[in-house]
């Protein structure tokens, strides 16, 4: 029997982070620095207070049963909690948490590095040039599309959305956005962005960036039908969550030019990549990079382990998730 609260951690987090869960309780840290199959997941989870998760981690009911009566917490390090059945755990009693508000700025950044990257070619260039391919330069050399008066439409217009508008303000873009919901007139204001509907979002802009969140309503949001209302000469940017684009029809839309490039940091079947985007050279591609600066991952797990903290001494969480009415 353990004295203190068990405090399962599915994998290896900053020592930061570890140090604040040694104040709370026991850490029961995965030995394994992988994604846990769904039975090491319960094993990991049996008898724990809390659960430390990862976005790649269903903690589903199942989880929490093995966990048992025990378990008041679960601290997802990541901003989107589609990996957890939020409603299950509620039902239990558990309070669930994520990250928001941290990674706002390195995942903005890492967008907009994206968008540059496909807009401008540069992994085509590079790739060219890696290949010891021969080129010269003249004037019709691997053209890119400029930004400057042109239109980023962001769907999902959040904190993360919000500062990919400020960046695409500062290059001279326009802004559109679609949501379920109108931004604060300062926000607007601010930006110098408008609503649109999102049929007449994807008609008009250079650049469609995703930023809303993964539920039943946006999976497959950007799919065979998306692609072919938006522009020719049009991009599409998604650091959200994979399942929001159909990646097959994602594709076969680049493959027939019916738009002219994508750039991904998130995929629909993560780690694995659909295979018919690998060999385009209109698509850039990152493995999962938006949060991935030393500074923010760290205060990503740090505000996990004080949110678990939290709970456990019987305060308010810093950063709880309510279940979806």
């Amino acid at each position: 029997m353990h004295d203190s609260p068990i405090i399962a951690v599915t994998r290896r987090v900053p020592e930061a982070a570890l140090e604040v869960l040694r104040t709370a309780g026991a850490v029961s840290l995965s030995e394994a620095d992988r994604p846990l199959t769904p039975d090491e997941l319960r094993e990991q989870a049996a008898g724990a207070t809390a659960i430390v998760s990862m976005l790649h981690d269903r903690i589903d009911g199942a989880v929490a049963d093995a966990a048992g009566p025990s378990l008041r917490v679960v601290a997802n390090v990541a901003v989107g909690y589609d990996n957890i059945d939020v409603a299950a755990l509620a039902e239990r009693g558990v309070t669930v948490t994520n990250t928001p508000g941290v990674l706002t700025e390195a995942t903005a950044d890492l967008t907009f590095a994206l968008l540059l990257a496909v807009t401008r070619r540069i992994g085509e260039g590079e790739r060219l040039l890696r290949a010891k391919r021969p080129w010269s330069f003249h004037l019709g050399f691997m053209l890119g599309a400029g930004l400057q008066g042109r239109t980023l439409g962001i769907v999902g217009l959040g904190q993360i959305g919000q500062a990919v508008a400020r960046r695409a303000k500062a290059f001279g873009m326009e802004i559109v956005y679609s949501g379920r919901s109108k931004a604060d007139d300062r926000v607007e204001a601010e930006l110098g962005a408008r609503r649109a509907g999102f049929d007449e979002l994807l008609a008009i802009s250079d650049v469609v960036s995703l930023h809303c969140p993964l539920t039943p309503e946006t999976r497959h949001l950007i799919d065979a039908d998306a692609l072919r209302a938006m522009k020719p000469s049009a991009y599409l940017v998604n650091t959200t969550r994979g399942p929001v684009v159909h990646e097959a029809a994602l594709a076969e839309a680049l493959a027939h030019k019916q738009i002219a490039g994508a750039a991904l940091d998130v995929f629909e079947h993560e780690p694995e990549v659909e295979p018919g985007l690998l060999d385009l050279d209109t698509v850039v591609l990152a493995p999962h990079l938006g949060s991935a600066t030393v500074e923010t991952r760290t205060e990503m797990a740090v505000l996990a382990a004080e949110n678990v903290a939290a709970v456990l001494r019987g305060d308010p969480a810093r950063t709880p998730v309510a279940p979806r009415s």
